[in-house]
């Protein structure tokens, strides 16, 4: 039964939100203050972290900011309603989908559900059948979700890592942004193509020196990297 950990000093959210999400098999815990979210989240293990921007002791970027050095858990970030700045800021530093508020507890287990799905999915087609990917530099394992770059690992978030592994299994094909937001989110709701510009970003950092994800302008991106040894 996943369990997921919300951190919002809203103390009456947290109790009807645990009977919804317990509605879906999913237990939810929560903290009213980062250092016991934080605490919470290194004595126990959780399957995704849903925070609120709006905190007391630190704010939820700056909480965002430090999980992110220690985990890679899923995130989904609470953000204002109509602040498209706190969704770019979220996702810059590593938050894996963001909703505003007021929400509906519904499309919250929705988020939810979406992104451990994607945790626990693999690419369809071809590469479903191999359990690595193996390119000149860079290596994809589908069964660990790990990922090495010229020998070294790589520590992706769960985003970064289905983003890369979905340009990998059909490397040189061109994703539009509303292709690689659908099949990363499973909805069409609220579509919002800057996310995948700050992912692709995010990825291309932390594959530096590797310069394999290119940009076609208008068009979308591409896994442009020969084949290695044993693909």
């Amino acid at each position: 039964m996943p369990r997921i950990l919300l951190i919002d000093d809203d103390e009456h959210l947290a109790a009807p939100l645990a009977t919804y999400f317990a509605r879906f098999d999913c237990v939810l815990d929560n903290a009213t203050r980062p250092s016991e979210g934080l605490a919470k989240l290194r004595a126990t293990h959780y399957d995704a972290a849903i925070l609120d921007v709006m905190l007391p002791e630190m704010d939820g970027f700056a909480l965002c900011r430090q999980i992110r050095g220690e985990s890679d858990i899923p995130i989904v970030m609470l953000t204002a309603r109509g602040e498209v700045m706190d969704r770019v800021v979220g996702l810059e530093l590593g938050a894996d989908d963001y909703l505003p508020k007021p929400f509906e507890p519904r499309e919250l287990v929705a988020r939810v559900q979406t992104i451990l799905r994607r945790q626990r999915a693999r690419p369809a087609g071809p590469a479903a059948a191999a359990q690595r990917l193996v390119f000149d530099g860079l290596t994809i394992d589908l069964d660990r979700r790990e990922v090495l770059r010229q020998g070294g690992q790589v520590e992706l978030t769960g985003t970064e890592f289905e983003l890369l592994a979905l340009l990998a299994a059909e490397p040189g094909k061109v994703f539009s942004r509303d292709d690689i937001l659908n099949r990363l989110r499973g909805h069409e709701a609220d579509l919002y193509t800057r996310a995948v510009d700050i992912v692709v970003s995010r990825l291309r950092k932390k594959l530096e020196p590797l310069d394999c994800i290119k940009t076609l302008r208008n068009a979308g991106y591409t896994l442009a990297v020969a084949r290695g040894e044993g693909a």
